[in-house]
């Protein structure tokens, strides 16, 4: 009996140290989600205003001669979003699950779990700044012109709510020709081709920058959810716990009284 009560002692102990690092984890993912939200709300207004300009430009005739325009069904390439740690729920596993399904594309990693995963440099999805986007931007438009690929994905969290998040993939090239009203009243100096072709290196830095700020919102509100159903639970076992505890010592104690009475009794 005595056993018992010492390992449900150490188990409370365990279970306890537990619940104060899930509920110091909950505490820093609330402390950055503001920022996190704030940050993905204006990379996406940027992406956004950057697209509109693009879809002008994809509309015209004369742009259908842009490298960028080539429809090719071959190599694809992929920028894939992970996280930088774990205790997210199921934010990393999401990512490479979806990942099963691009078994033959050639990846290019950012955070540190997909770093890991892909044996690339380690990159840090929080760190991860615009400059960074605009370089590695640079490298995939001059490897797509080349021909070195044909499809250009990002496969990024989709932020939906705080307690919603999906993995998915957002295709940036080659460009789609769409139908836009504006095109036909702008003016663009010194032409439509020239101008987009100058535009796309900046419309894939702003898409892989939302995306990234959109990952690591979603990581912090996954990692959110994930550390108040710890804290929850591990509450929960330590309850189940202490009943078992006291229920252990009184039976204990009960024991010892009916061996003293016992003895007593001799």
């Amino acid at each position: 009996m005595g056993a018992d009560i010492k390992k449900l002692r150490v188990r409370i102990k365990s279970v306890s140290s537990t619940q104060h690092l899930t509920r110091a984890m909950g505490l820093v993912a609330s402390s950055k989600i503001r920022k996190a939200n704030l940050a993905m709300q204006k990379s996406l207004e940027y992406s956004n205003t950057v697209l509109e300009t693009v879809n002008e430009l994809a509309s015209c005739r004369e742009c259908q001669k842009s490298p960028y325009m080539r429809q090719g069904e071959g190599k694809l390439k992929l920028v894939v979003i992970a996280g930088d740690r774990g205790l997210a729920g199921g934010y990393n596993a999401n990512i490479f699950r979806l990942m099963k399904g691009f078994q033959n594309a050639e990846v290019v990693a950012i955070g540190k779990r997909a770093c890991e995963k892909y044996g690339q440099q380690i990159i840090i999805a929080e760190d991860f700044s615009y400059r960074d986007a605009a370089l590695l931007s640079k490298q995939l438009c001059e490897e797509f012109v080349n021909g070195e690929f044909d499809r250009l994905g990002i496969v990024y969290t989709k932020y939906i709510s705080m307690m919603s998040q999906e993995a998915t993939v957002k295709y940036v090239l080659p460009l789609e020709k769409t139908e836009s009203q504006k095109a036909a009243s702008a003016i663009f100096e010194p032409d439509e081709l020239t101008v987009l072709n100058a535009a796309v290196p900046e419309y894939v830095t702003g898409v892989l920058t939302a995306a990234v700020k959109e990952s690591v919102a979603s990581e912090v509100s996954a990692r959110r959810v994930a550390m108040d159903a710890a804290d929850k639970n591990a509450q929960e076992m330590l309850s189940q716990l202490s009943l078992e505890y006291n229920r252990a010592r009184q039976s204990s104690i009960t024991q010892e009284i009916t061996e003293i009475v016992a003895g007593s009794g001799l």
